[in-house]
């Protein structure tokens, strides 16, 4: 229990330490909340729901991660490295496709729930 109680809080600084130090995240924050009304109101089925709001935050996992990897590189070296440049690129691609990701569900979802399946 010990070992949950340090990882949670441990978890909790992480997004305090992104939510004060990223605009992205806090952008992305501003998303989840709206997402989580909004699925509700495009779908009553639980799972659809579920996905939506999963999705959105499957984009702030990306963001973390690349943040993470942003801020390692930074601390390796502030100096140019083609090879540091290429490994931040690829972090800012797997934030990218999550949220093509995202917005393909979304996109679904808004068209079933115009065309009256909701």
């Amino acid at each position: 229990m010990e070992r949950w109680i340090r990882a949670t809080l441990c978890s909790w600084r992480g997004l305090v330490a992104a939510a004060r130090s990223e605009a992205a995240f806090r952008e992305e924050l501003l998303a989840l909340a709206l997402a989580i009304p909004a699925a509700f109101w495009l779908t009553a089925q639980p799972w659809r729901r579920a996905e939506l709001i999963g999705v959105v935050m499957l984009v702030m996992i990306a963001e973390l991660l690349n943040t993470a990897v942003e801020k390692l590189c930074d601390r390796v070296t502030r100096d140019h490295d083609e090879q540091i440049a290429r490994v931040k690129d690829m972090g800012s691609a797997a934030v990218g496709l999550s949220m093509l990701i995202g917005f393909a569900l979304w996109l679904v979802a808004l068209v079933e729930a115009l065309a009256g399946g909701r």
